[in-house]
């Protein structure tokens, strides 16, 4: 008898919680429906909802937001200083019909358009190449700070470059200047207690970006931080790909040299990448900062836009601002990115620059760091190079490639964070800049030359790299959309 309800009970539970998993199902599909940022990625979650919700709802748990409608009110708050920021920009624009400011107007007008606020003239711009001269300029732009810091990373380990930071950081805090941090809760998952604590008894204000606000779903792993910024007094600016970490300086014995772009950036645009980090600030402690928003110009006039793109936005601003780089060349587009998973939008533009006679190239690691968007990558491969696409790979024994670089034809060229992937175009805070010179574009040509004189063309089809890697490849591609 006790067997027979021992049995009836077990029976009655698992019918309960197949019910669940079906009821979840079908709340979540309409969710998806509603929510989901494409036709494929709502298609496709519906689909795998229906077909094995026991597997499809915890997914859905932590994949299925794609929206961060909270964000929207904080940047609300800062309408006034991005209405001052784009009243500013527009003063020092030349009067259309002047041939420059038309041709100015064509080549950056939709870039202008995405973020709201105009390119901004009169700044200088370094480029910084790797690691060691990135953290060398960024020391020495914080030893010289006297009124506040600004820093945020989507990755920072209590290891020797980010104690090398933080003892820094704790100098200038203990003289007197403000210093605030950002950090992403993921990223900088193995980031320890007593570092944070360090710094927050020095007088640094460090804080988790998702520390009191939240999405819906505590659960979601999406609406990732991945901005790499460092403002200095409101007059200094850095931006680009490095995070910060041993790995970043090519101390991690599995990836071998770190090859990483950087910017230094001083002028006006400073306040326009002060912005991005004043939002997120605004978002993750519900404090508006009173900061330097008007940077003197500098004698070298070079025009800059930062690119602040993220989920909050009304439009697709990651996925845009590639798809009308990649349309707006002429006779070259170069994209050095670490990984290659393109949406529909950006997989079109490429094919057609390609087939117009474009020379298009994408420069891509060997060795990889994350096994499943790597080989999503390979997926990709074919389709681009029957158009033309030329796929490149950095070499394994050069160590790992990381940085995110564009160069469009002699005239721009843009450094920043946006991976070329789904998740940088459509889930992440993500921050570059724009520089509309034909010297700096020339520079970064050179810089890129040398990375494609270390790399290798990939001529090798898909399905002749062997059944275990061309398939794991094809089943990667499945989960582009959160890749």
């Amino acid at each position: 008898m006790d067997a027979l309800v021992y049995a009836f009970t077990h029976t009655t539970l698992v019918v309960v919680i197949l019910a669940a998993f079906q009821v979840a199902a079908v709340y979540f599909a309409f969710r998806a429906v509603k929510t989901a940022r494409t036709p494929q990625g709502a298609v496709g979650w519906v689909v795998f909802l229906f077909a094995a919700p026991h597997f499809a709802v915890p997914a859905f748990l932590f994949f299925g937001h794609a929206r961060y409608p909270g964000y929207i009110r904080t940047r609300r708050a800062m309408a006034g200083i991005i209405a001052a920021l784009r009243h500013d920009g527009e003063e020092e624009l030349p009067a259309l019909p002047d041939p420059e400011a038309a041709a100015i107007a064509q080549r950056l007008g939709a870039f202008e358009r995405l973020v709201g606020i105009p390119a901004a003239r009169g700044n200088a711009t370094r480029l910084l190449i790797d690691g060691d001269a990135t953290f060398a300029a960024m020391f020495e732009a914080i030893d010289a700070a006297q009124d506040y810091i600004l820093m945020q990373f989507y990755t920072i380990r209590d290891d020797e470059i980010g104690r090398a930071m933080g003892e820094r950081l704790i100098e200038r805090a203990e003289a007197g200047v403000k210093v605030r941090v950002l950090y992403d809760s993921i990223g900088s998952s193995s980031l320890s207690s007593s570092y944070i604590s360090r710094l927050r008894e020095a007088g640094v204000d460090i804080r988790n970006f998702h520390a009191i606000r939240h999405t819906r779903n505590r659960l979601q792993v999406n609406f990732r931080n991945h901005r790499k910024i460092l403002v200095i007094d409101g007059a200094t600016g850095f931006i680009g790909g490095h995070n910060l970490g041993d790995e970043y300086l090519g101390r991690d014995p599995k990836l071998g040299h770190w090859r990483d772009t950087h910017l230094r950036l001083d002028g006006p645009a400073v306040a326009q990448l002060q912005l991005a980090f004043a939002e997120d600030w605004l978002w993750s402690s519900g404090e508006k900062l009173a900061l330097e928003w008007r940077p003197d110009e500098v004698p070298e006039d070079r025009r800059v836009l930062i690119l602040s793109t993220g989920p909050a936005d009304k439009f697709e601003t990651g996925s845009l601002y590639f798809a009308n780089a990649i349309g707006a060349a002429r006779s070259r587009v170069w994209i050095a990115t670490p990984y290659f998973v393109p949406d529909g939008d950006i997989l079109t533009a490429l094919k057609l620059a390609a087939m117009r006679g474009v020379d298009v190239r994408i420069l891509l690691p060997e060795r990889p760091d994350h096994l499943l968007v790597w080989h999503a990558g390979l997926a990709y491969f074919d389709e681009v190079r029957a158009a033309g696409v030329k796929v490149m790979q950095y070499g394994k024994a050069q160590g790992f490639l990381h940085q995110k670089v564009v160069l469009v034809d002699e005239d721009f060229a843009v450094v920043g964070s946006h991976n070329l992937d789904n998740r940088s175009c459509r889930l992440n805070f993500e921050a570059s800049a724009l520089v509309y010179d034909a010297d700096f574009a020339a520079e970064v040509a050179q810089m890129l030359s040398r990375d494609m004189d270390l790399a290798h063309a990939v001529d090798t089809p898909l399905a002749k790299m062997g059944f275990w890697r061309s398939n794991f490849a094809l089943a990667a591609r499945v989960f582009a959309p959160v890749l």
